[in-house]
């Protein structure tokens, strides 16, 4: 590897479970996002000198931050010496922390992508995935699928943990977009998790079963109406919502504003609502900020996009995708 070889990949924020299918669908928004700047360094060994947008909070312990756990990885499975191999790395956290948007994810994305632009191993994306859950589960205490895999893939997923073929990707409507709401607020994720329990009665499980499937078919075929039809979370929602300030009254004022469907962002507090067109998405987003601000007095933030096509890239200097 050359000195002073730098590279710097975005990966996106995502949106786990996408209401209907928890912890099998995923979908990737074009912005916001984290950015990992992996340069090559004449002192041997993996370092985190550089990290901006988190307030001080997350590890610069190289053993215990997401983006260097994943690049660690990655260092193993291609034959480098982790411990002889120079590498400095910075991260940008354009993402909150405990936001429900898939922020360790796309730190472990960003950092397994930099690495391996900077070494020019060229690992399959299978591979890429692999290590990017190492460092995803290192963070959250736990491997989810359905944040690593969007934000590395871009677009629509279906996951299936474990399996020989773990990414399918799904059909993007052309109108689908995302309206999102970031209370500022924070769940995390483990403590998402507890809420949940252990057991899922059968009735419920059945339902969503059907709505999961519901769902694929509606994305192949174009059926709006099935669609809405589909994006109803009866497991996950009922267990969470209480965790979220003015969770029902925002989602009434989504609907009322012409939402297909609104619900919770992965483990929350973030508010999805999934939308028609751009014009409506943003009706919709004004609605839930409006709502959330009248209920609870606190701040939030919003964010519009379509479900992008595109994953986790090499930027080149300014921020530009590199060619």
């Amino acid at each position: 590897m050359s000195p002073d070889v730098v590279r710097t990949a975005f990966a996106p924020a995502t949106v786990g479970n996408v209401i209907c299918g928890f912890d099998v669908f995923g979908l990737a928004l074009e912005a916001p996002g984290d950015r990992v700047t992996a340069r090559s360094s004449d002192r041997p060994g993996l370092r985190i000198t550089d990290v901006t947008g988190d307030g001080g909070r997350i590890p610069t312990d190289p053993r215990k931050n997401s983006a260097t756990v994943a690049a660690r990885a990655l260092l193993r499975a291609s034959g480098w010496d982790a411990d002889r191999t120079g590498i400095d790395i910075s991260i940008a956290k354009g993402l909150p922390l405990s936001g429900g948007m898939g922020g360790s994810a796309a730190s472990a994305v960003a950092g397994v992508v930099a690495v391996d632009a900077l070494l020019g191993t060229e690992a399959p994306i299978e591979l890429l995935l692999q290590c990017a859950i190492e460092g995803e589960a290192r963070a959250s205490g736990g491997p989810h699928l359905d944040n690593v895999a969007p934000a590395l893939y871009g677009g629509l997923v279906l996951v299936r943990p474990s399996a020989s073929r773990p990414v399918i990707r799904l059909p993007i409507l052309e109108e689908l977009h995302v309206a999102l709401l970031h209370p500022d607020v924070e769940v995390s994720t483990r403590e998402a998790r507890r809420a949940l329990g252990r057991n899922v009665p059968l009735g419920e499980a059945v339902g969503q079963w059907g709505r999961t499937a519901a769902f694929v078919h509606a994305l192949h075929e174009g059926d709006w109406d099935l669609l809405r039809e589909s994006l109803v979370d009866g497991v996950a929602e009922p267990r969470r919502a209480h965790l979220i300030p003015g969770f029902d009254v925002v989602r009434a004022a989504a609907m009322e504003a012409g939402a297909l469907a609104c619900g919770i962002s992965g483990a929350g507090p973030s508010m999805l609502s999934l939308c028609r067109g751009p014009d409506r998405a943003s009706v919709v987003a004004s609605a839930m900020a409006s709502a959330f601000r009248a209920q609870t007095g606190l701040p939030s933030s919003v964010h519009l996009s379509p479900v992008s096509p595109r994953g986790a890239r090499v930027e080149a200097s300014g921020g530009e995708d590199a060619a």
